[in-house]
């Protein structure tokens, strides 16, 4: 196998789990009597890039079926979360009425309830039919498709271009990384914000977070692979927070690199 971004051959295991049913995998009364599906669970990192990703078997498009079970909503701290993060990007970077926000993995409309309430026009990309259809009856319009670069440019030749864009636990969950990340750097406009939310590779490793390690995450993130891929691909890291959600995460902040020195640059340090 190589690597997802870099295309160097992986050698190097992380670690490996036997094999597994896809997660999120719940089975009907029929297909009880039915074989049931097992992957190979096996966990690479890239010893160029440093992005830690699972082997391929499984592909999206089997993962995120159009009855899709996992609701963000179900989650109160997540809504509340979800809430605070609203508040606090309307507050630094002065959205608007006059401001477009797009969120990609909308989910059931768990964020972006809180930008309508705000006043603020906003869309969801979400590619499963039954989580949209949640979102849409809180009023949220959804568009239902994977993203990337072909759907970036789709929406900024309608005009439809980003001033934030929210991706929540969801870069971890896409296959082709660098067409995934591209598209933000073509959908931002030039003052526009990328804001990313991932589980950090170092907090699975340092506490032994094995039960993290599913089919649905083809990448297992760390600052210096997430900076490596977004610079290749067009973005510029700004800023970043560390979170305390899903066993500790990171929130990233990006910009376009063709912009200029837009927003002052944070030092990076650690991994």
């Amino acid at each position: 196998m190589k690597c997802r971004h870099c295309g160097a051959e992986l050698t190097l295991p992380l670690i490996d789990l036997g094999s597994t049913p896809p997660s999120n995998a719940y089975l009907t009364k029929e297909a009880m009597h039915a074989p049931e599906k097992w992957f190979p669970l096996r966990v690479l990192v890239c010893t160029e890039c440093w992005l830690a990703q699972t082997e391929d078997y499984a592909g999206a498009g089997e993962l995120f079926s159009s009855d899709y079970a996992y609701f963000s909503s179900y989650s109160t701290t997540w809504l509340q979360h979800a809430e605070r993060y609203v508040a606090d990007m309307v507050n630094r970077f002065g959205l608007n009425v006059n401001s477009h926000v797009i969120e990609i993995a909308a989910n059931d409309g768990y964020l972006l309830q809180y930008v309508k309430a705000s006043g603020i026009p906003c869309i969801g990309i979400e590619p499963t039919a039954s989580t949209a259809a949640a979102a849409r009856m809180k009023g949220v319009e959804v568009i239902e498709d994977f993203f990337g670069t072909r759907l970036a440019e789709q929406l900024v030749a309608e005009g439809r271009q980003a001033d934030l864009t929210a991706a929540n636990n969801v870069l971890a969950h896409v296959p082709d990384i660098n067409d995934f990340v591209s598209g933000f750097a073509r959908l931002l406009k030039p003052q526009g914000v990328a804001t990313f939310e991932f589980p950090h590779l170092l907090r699975l490793v340092e506490q032994n977070q094995f039960d993290t390690v599913y089919h649905e995450h083809f990448s297992y993130l760390s600052l210096i692979a997430v900076t490596r891929i977004f610079e290749r691909n067009g973005l510029r890291v700004f800023d970043v927070e560390e979170l305390p959600t899903h066993g500790g995460s990171l929130r990233v902040f990006a910009q376009r690199w063709d912009t200029g020195n837009v927003r002052q640059r944070i030092m990076l340090l650690g991994c």
